[in-house]
């Protein structure tokens, strides 16, 4: 068995907690969670989740990230993209300096199509590639946008800005992301696009959702819905409607409503029946698919494993999935046979996750936790596995 590292989420738990002057017990009376759970995640004998983790952050009154130790700094700057951050947060902020005289930009419609090529490049994971072309892509437009104003080119600055947030969400600058969603939202504005502004709000809404504040992430899912309804209803408005009750659904189940969970997953199916696949639309990966693995996704988060692991093995992806949401697909898979006992099969679907999206899967913190959670219920570690918690920075 490899020697795992002592600085692991259940550590950074213990740390907090006795800085708010808390024992274990006085914590797990203010969290859903049992006092012997606690205990195990305290001392790494058991994997912390997503949402325990959310419970006890949102507990201590600390972000998510204060726990889980994100941005994994040391493996970022070993793979070359800590040294691609600055130039992001850079560019967020130059937003309103308005024409740079010094700079030569592409033409208007190139400028379009590389804000479509940096969405497809985050959902194909190719993070380094997104992140490299991010800040001068977010430049040229900026100042086009200001010399010569046009919904299409305020629609595509808004579009980099989602970039932004997409990229640093998944590097754990969490930071940053609330940053380029703020200039998102400028942006939108600017270009009177509805459905731009409730995509907006339901990525802020996943924003409270990893931080455990449930109500005020459905009350950002409601504004979407506000917003949206303004607009005829086009394919376009019905998968960003879609979209919404798909991000309801999880942050209802991470509320425990599975009243709730039931209710927008049934909006969101009835749409998907009149859009059918969407995934073209905002690159939300809108669509039947998307809707039964938001469903499986609310079980893991509700603790159901043994019916999302029935749902997963139902589940057949279609070849048009964005590489981003299989690989999130197969992390949520690994967890929920970790958490049935189905080590082998949870260990396959991590490599599988890492060989389809290796930068995503490295700096995904569930993958993390789920390999760590391994390694402790192994008896002999096999060495795949010791890999893998070798590659992770375990």
């Amino acid at each position: 068995m490899p020697s795992l590292d002592d600085d692991h989420t259940g550590t950074r738990i213990r740390e907090q907690r006795r800085l708010a002057r808390l024992t274990q017990r006085g914590l797990a009376a203010r969290i859903p969670y049992s006092y012997s759970l606690l205990n195990q995640v305290e001392c790494g004998a058991r994997p912390a989740t997503s949402t325990f983790v959310a419970a006890v952050a949102h507990a201590l009154g600390i972000d998510v990230t204060v726990l889980t130790g994100q941005p994994y700094v040391t493996e970022l700057q070993r793979d070359r993209l800590a040294e691609l951050v600055r130039p992001i947060r850079e560019a967020l902020d130059l937003y309103d300096l308005g024409v740079n005289p010094d700079l030569v930009a592409r033409p208007a419609t190139e400028l379009v199509t590389a804000a479509d090529h940096l969405c497809a490049e985050v959902r194909a994971t190719h993070i380094r590639n997104a992140a490299r072309s991010l800040p001068g892509t977010i430049a040229e437009l900026t100042h086009t946008a200001w010399s010569a104003p046009s919904t299409e080119l305020w629609q595509a600055l808004a579009s980099t800005y989602r970039t932004a947030h997409d990229i640093t969400v998944k590097l754990g600058y969490y930071d940053l992301s609330a940053v380029a969603l703020d200039r998102m939202a400028w942006a939108a504005e600017r270009a009177s696009d509805p459905c731009l502004g409730a995509v907006r709000q339901y990525m802020r809404a996943l924003v409270y959702f990893r931080e455990g504040e449930y109500t005020i992430g459905q009350r950002l899912v409601a504004s979407g819905h506000g917003i949206v309804g303004q607009a005829e209803p086009t394919r376009e408005v019905l998968a960003v409607t879609g979209q919404l009750h798909l991000g309801a659904s999880v942050i209802c189940a991470r509320a425990e409503d599975q009243a709730g969970v039931d209710r927008h997953i049934k909006e969101a199916r009835d749409i998907s029946k009149r859009t059918g696949d969407a995934s073209d639309v905002h690159w939300l990966s809108f669509g039947p698919a998307n809707v039964a693995l938001h469903r499986m996704s609310a079980a893991v988060e509700m603790g159901q494993y043994d019916d999302a692991l029935t749902q997963a093995r139902k589940i057949r992806l279609p070849a048009s999935l964005a590489t981003s949401r299989r690989a999130h697909f197969l992390i949520d898979r690994a967890r929920t046979e970790m958490e049935t006992g189905l080590t082998d099969k949870a260990l396959e679907h991590l490599v599988e996750a890492r060989k389809a999206a290796p930068e995503q899967t490295r700096y995904h913190p569930g993958a993390r936790e789920t390999i760590r959670g391994l390694v402790h219920m192994a008896r002999r570690t096999p060495d795949t596995l010791n890999h893998m918690a070798s590659w992770v920075g375990l």
